[in-house]
């Protein structure tokens, strides 16, 4: 590649990774992608959510057990609770790889903020089916 005043652009890409259209993360695109549209899920999930709560103020607990018995209401929380970890998980893995420069660090870090986030997750999950079943 040549710049208009005829010098040539140097690039930090290798040709095979031009070729591939890779950068030097390999996986960035892919990463902002999910984080984008996990967020676009989030809209319309959180007002629901938002606004199922105000629907249920003053509710006691067996009315709300019974509204989250009910499969439109179940499926909607169990895709709000996958959402909402996948996104956390995603933009806590962008800070951990930013701001963590040793890798042994980064990278039990990464493993640490994965596993947590499984837990929490699978734990949300689990409360959400047992309401629903």
């Amino acid at each position: 590649m040549v710049a208009k005043n005829g010098d040539p652009i140097r690039t930090m890409r290798s040709p095979l990774g031009r070729v591939r259209g890779l950068g030097a993360a390999r996986s960035g695109v892919a990463h902002w992608w999910a984080q984008r549209l996990t967020a676009l899920a989030l809209v319309p999930l959180s007002l629901w959510f938002i606004g199922s709560i105000i629907a249920l103020a003053g509710a006691d607990q067996a009315a709300a057990a019974h509204w989250a018995g009910h499969t439109v209401n179940a499926v909607l929380l169990l895709c709000l609770v996958l959402a909402t970890f996948y996104h956390m998980q995603l933009g806590l893995q962008v800070v951990i790889e930013d701001y963590i420069h040793t890798e042994p660090s980064r990278l039990a870090a990464l493993l640490a903020t994965k596993s947590v986030v499984m837990l929490l997750a699978l734990a949300a999950l689990i409360s959400v089916l047992r309401l629903a079943l």
